[in-house]
């Protein structure tokens, strides 16, 4: 194991409801994300940053002054505490910012409490270039903390790996081991990487991820820790939909599995909604791309009457916190939701 690695160090990357200094986000921009479609999606946008503003700091990052005052329009008028909103002229290519944010990791012990991992970006195999921009945004930020910045020398996106804060992490083989991202490295060579840069010591393999999801099948679209030994997973109850046989694998796989202190991993399912098709097109909408900040759990919903279901099924799990619906159907024509426009800065 490599000394200079953020594990040797005694960090490691805390479970997403812990307590939380901010969320980072990257304010949506990019026309070909949401085609035809991008202007509908502020005001719930918006209202995103209004519940996660309630019981934490926001940072945005933002092109310029222009796209400040813009933002800024609409998070006002959603009535956000604005005393937690903060905007950085960090320059994105993307919105996605779960997957090109920073990745921080904590170390109580230490003299320097909070360091930031810099993955490789290449925007899902070099699905959508460019990507320079995003690609550097871990290490802006880190430079405007001025704190210790990591840089592994893999591609790795922050929706494609799920943590329980007690040293397991939960991904799939149809994203981490994809030839698009790291061609040359073994599954034992990326484990080696997610043990030193992540802190973890135990790694879960799923298998595939749903229909329509173009990041070859993020986690956090399936599978996702509500608490250090308990899963939400979604599975699909129509036999006739594409779904309905992996997420019934995944299903049996989770079963199977065992975490870091050899205890069986509680599973509890969750339904997913109806095909929402655009276009002609079947998009990733799951229940479990939900969003942990300190006050709020927020839920995508999609007008669908699996909607309080979830809501139901996710607020008997998370007690100390509202779990909260918001409408992602306009949101999710980009292919992805609220995990995967966020990013937590741990407190």
């Amino acid at each position: 194991m490599n000394k200079n690695t953020p594990a040797q160090q005694g960090y490691s990357f805390p479970a997403e409801w812990a307590k939380h200094k901010a969320t980072w986000l990257s304010w949506p921009h990019k026309e070909a994300s949401w085609p035809g479609k991008l202007d509908s999606i502020f005001p719930q946008y918006a209202q995103f940053i209004k519940l996660i503003a309630e019981g934490e700091e926001v940072r945005i990052n933002v092109a310029n002054a222009a796209m400040e005052a813009f933002a800024r329009g609409y998070i006002e008028k959603a009535g956000a505490d604005m005393h937690n909103v903060f905007f950085h002229h960090f320059p994105t290519n993307d919105a996605w910012c779960r997957d090109h944010g920073p990745a921080f990791l904590v170390n109580p012990a230490a003299e320097q409490k909070k360091v930031i991992v810099d993955w490789g970006y290449n925007a899902w195999g070099g699905k959508y270039p460019p990507y320079d921009l995003d690609d550097v945004i871990p290490t802006k930020i880190a430079q405007m903390y001025n704190i210790p910045v990591f840089h592994p020398g893999i591609v790795m996106e922050g929706g494609s790996v799920e943590f329980n804060g007690r040293g397991t992490l939960l991904t799939s083989t149809s994203c981490l081991l994809n030839p698009n991202r790291n061609p040359s490295k073994s599954r034992e060579q990326i484990e080696e990487y997610l043990e030193d840069y992540y802190g973890v010591e135990h790694i879960l393999w799923l298998g595939e991820g749903i229909v329509g999801d173009d990041t070859d099948g993020h986690i956090d679209d399936i599978t996702r820790f509500v608490n250090e030994d308990t899963v939400v997973t979604v599975v699909e109850e129509n036999k006739s939909d594409d779904n309905y046989f992996l997420l019934k694998d995944n299903l049996k796989d989770l079963h199977k599995m065992r975490l870091e202190n050899g205890k069986q991993l509680n599973v509890i399912e969750l339904p997913m909604p109806s095909a929402v098709i655009y276009d002609d097109q079947r998009l990733p909408a799951s229940y479990a791309n939900f969003y942990i900040s300190n006050n709020h759990v927020v839920v995508p919903t999609f007008r669908d009457k699996n909607d309080e279901v979830a809501l139901e099924i996710l607020q008997q799990l998370f007690t100390d916190r509202k779990v909260t619906g918001l409408d992602s159907t306009d949101i999710i024509w980009g292919l992805g939701s609220f995990h995967c426009l966020s990013q937590q800065e741990p407190a």
